[in-house]
């Protein structure tokens, strides 16, 4: 692998593209990346636990009074300058919450523990956090994520970098913000820590259901080097059967299928109950994981798992109450018959004995197989869709909740008057700059990614009405002004 570094910023802004090759090199590493390390004899324990944590704070135009002027900074920034207002006293403990695993983790390795946390940050927010000088938070990251003392504690879950939902993102622009990600994180923590993210943790589980966006949701990961993607249970059904997951402590094998006939597959663990953060606040997973006991899968028994994942900040449970707990858990857990394990430190042991992804129970979307049961294999996105209306107008419980999904880029002409703010810019950007092929590494292509990045984001997918609102749509005005004048 190379031994190039990025720098984290380029022309002002975050480094989000321009270096494919080596961050495509990065991830195509081969061999365990946690295993050897790990030091847990997985052959000999019960069961086992995994928790992640989840850590999001917007980019917004508030620094300053006059909204189309006004600076693009940190939600945390804007809590931190407006303490009084609602719930920004907060800001401090945030702060604290995005940088104590970077001091938890070594403080329980110097006692002989065997920690384990798995990290899901969005880029807007690591991008936030610097742009705010907090440099401290991500340091304290870095020792985790980099030293080999502490790396094997610590795994890193890819995501969008604009904490884009999957489902309501064109999936061409859902691609952008994963490879976004990807390259951010290679600019602040290296390549070879870049190497070691095997999962993805989609923003707010959202998993998308219609058959053709969550072929191209898979087929991005796949393309973007991840190997397994957490699912809530809710989410997806038993592909044999359209059942709810029979055993969802084992992993399974999400089966994407689209209306061409084309399948991929993707290992897919399941975050078993809602997103209560009492959950991982009080580390349920270990006492829910302490009742059970290894299952037959393959041939072979192998340890079930518990895997949970809520916010890291959010919530007087999480500000207040997880860390003492956790604390107190790893202690515990830690050399016993159910310890706290990182899932591709499983999976990779799961590997070694010879079990692999074609073992798991096949899984799908949820709702999909009343689609399959009725459509010719490869008929095409318009049969597709009139299954899919059919299918509606007799039960009007059931959804096909999917992205924009084009293979052809000039559907936003004559479209785009029609499509809602957010849609229009990414038209757009589809129009201006990747239907004409501008490279990555221009900077006018960095910028205009940038602000169709931050128009993603789902804090604001869902319009409402107020001040959240007005941000949508000031950055909708300034992609949709660079798009025009810059190209």
């Amino acid at each position: 692998m190379s031994n190039a570094t990025l720098p984290e910023n380029v022309g002002g802004l975050p480094n989000l593209c321009g270096s494919e090759d080596l961050i495509a090199e990065a991830v195509a590493r081969t061999g365990p990346a946690f295993l050897p390390e790990c030091g847990i004899d997985f052959g000999a324990i019960r069961s086992a636990f995994s928790i992640a944590l989840h850590m999001h704070q917007p980019l917004i135009p508030a620094g300053g009074a006059d909204l189309r002027t006004a600076a693009i900074i940190s939600n945390l920034k804007f809590m931190t300058d407006h303490p009084n207002v609602g719930d920004n006293h907060n800001a401090p403990v945030f702060h604290w919450c995005y940088k104590r695993m970077g001091e938890y983790v070594p403080q329980l390795i110097h006692e002989g523990k065997q920690p384990r946390v798995m990290l899901d940050y969005s880029g807007c927010l690591l991008h936030g956090l610097r742009a705010m000088g907090l440099d401290d938070v991500i340091d304290s990251l870095k020792t985790v994520t980099c030293n080999p003392a502490y790396r094997h504690s610590v795994e890193w879950l890819g995501t969008a970098w604009g904490h884009a939902v999957a489902p309501s993102t064109p999936v061409q622009d859902f691609r952008l913000h994963v490879q976004a990600w990807q390259h951010h994180f290679a600019a602040i923590f290296g390549l070879e820590a870049l190497s070691r993210v095997k999962g993805f943790s989609p923003p707010e589980m959202a998993l998308p259901n219609h058959p053709d966006v969550c072929y191209e949701f898979v087929k991005t990961l796949k393309d973007c080097g991840y190997q397994w993607v957490l699912v809530q249970v809710d989410s997806v059904e038993q592909a044999e059967d359209g059942h709810a997951i029979r055993h969802p402590h084992i992993p399974h094998r999400l089966v994407a299928r689209n209306s061409l006939g084309q399948t991929l597959c993707i290992i897919a663990i399941i975050k078993t109950q809602g997103s209560d953060t009492k959950l991982v606040g009080q580390m349920q997973p270990y006492y829910e994981a302490k009742g059970l006991s290894q299952r037959e899968l393959a041939g072979k028994l192998i340890p079930p798992l518990v895997t949970q994942i809520s916010d890291g900040e959010n919530g007087g449970v999480m500000m207040n109450e997880f860390p003492p707990k956790y604390l107190e858990v790893m202690r515990e857990a830690s050399h016993s018959a159910t310890p706290p394990v990182n899932i591709t430190e499983y999976l990779e042991y799961l590997q070694a004995t010879g079990i692999g992804q074609d073992d798991f129970v096949a899984i799908q979307p949820v709702m999909q197989k009343r689609i399959w049961e009725r459509f010719q294999v490869g008929a095409g996105s318009d049969a597709l869709e009139k299954v899919i209306a059919e299918v509606r107008r007799e039960d009007n419980r059931f959804h096909m909740e999917g992205g924009s999904w084009t293979n052809n880029l000039s559907w936003v002409r004559g479209y785009r008057d029609v499509l809602g703010p957010i849609q229009s810019a990414s038209a757009l950007f589809a129009e201006k700059v990747l239907g004409k092929g501008v490279p990555t590494s221009d900077p006018r292509y960095r910028n205009a990614l940038f602000y169709l990045l931050l128009t993603e984001t789902s804090c604001f997918r869902y319009w409402g009405s107020g001040l959240w609102t007005d941000y949508a749509r000031e950055l909708c005005r300034r992609t949709n002004r660079i798009l025009e004048d810059d190209f």
